[in-house]
């Protein structure tokens, strides 16, 4: 059964950091992209870092190069999602999705292939 379980969310202060993980089961990271998307209350849910679960090539979007870090583990069969310089506006629920290995790029930006999500984590930036 194919399954992704999101955990890791939390309350964090301003310039916090936070580990999200993807862990996924009844198939292997290796034939798959996995992405990191995001949703604001009000707001779309939109893609924020993506990986390619065979070669490692990653899509981050503009609005958070340089701050977040995706990564996979294989042998655990998990995506980890790293967040640092947290900001008020990264608060939302975040919700890791399978897609195609073709996918990186498009997987992120439009949710082209996607296949499953996962429940999802809330994180909350605050003071």
């Amino acid at each position: 059964q194919l399954q992704l379980v999101e955990s890791g969310g939390g309350l964090v202060q301003p310039g916090g950091s936070l580990r999200l993980s993807c862990a996924a089961s009844g198939f292997t990271l290796d034939l798959y992209t996995i992405g990191w998307f995001r949703q604001a209350p009000g707001k779309e849910r939109m893609g924020v870092s993506c990986i390619n679960g065979s070669d490692g090539s990653t899509y981050y979007a503009d609005s958070v190069k340089g701050r977040f870090t995706i990564s996979r583990d294989n042998g655990k069969n998990t995506v980890h999602l790293q967040i640092n310089s947290l900001e008020p506006e990264d608060t939302a629920a975040y919700y890791c999705a399978l897609g195609p290995l073709w996918a990186v790029q498009s997987m992120c930006i439009t949710r082209a292939g996607i296949r499953y999500w996962g429940q999802g984590t809330q994180v909350t930036v605050s003071s």
